[in-house]
């Protein structure tokens, strides 16, 4: 095996193990950002989902385009124990699009 090939397999372990492994350890809390727009409200759990009261500026909020995609909140099909296969699927999905971008700058300087 070549010392290329060994650093690729080296590599591709090491962004798994990090997307797949780490993604559990992350924290379930509110960001910063999620965090200071819930200030002045309570989440309370309805039959419908989460809802707000009190007066804050994420009252205001709505969901974003992407809230139904399959990898919406770092997890697969909203499932939480997902989040490391998500993290995986992710990892995966930015590899492959920075590898084709990278081979069609490379064959453009040809």
């Amino acid at each position: 095996m070549t010392r290329r090939s060994v650093f690729w397999f080296a590599f591709a372990a090491a962004v798994l193990v990090i997307a797949g492994g780490l993604s559990y350890l992350a924290s379930g809390s509110p960001d910063g950002l999620d965090s200071a727009t819930l200030q002045g409200c309570a989440v309370v759990e309805t039959a419908a989902g989460e809802e707000l009261s009190g007066a804050c500026i994420a009252q205001h909020a709505s969901e974003h385009l992407l809230a139904s995609s399959p990898l919406a909140d770092y997890a697969i099909g909203g499932h939480a124990a997902t989040g490391g296969i998500a993290g995986i699927v992710g990892a995966l999905v930015t590899l492959a699009v920075a590898g084709v971008a990278f081979w069609g700058i490379a064959r453009s300087k040809r």
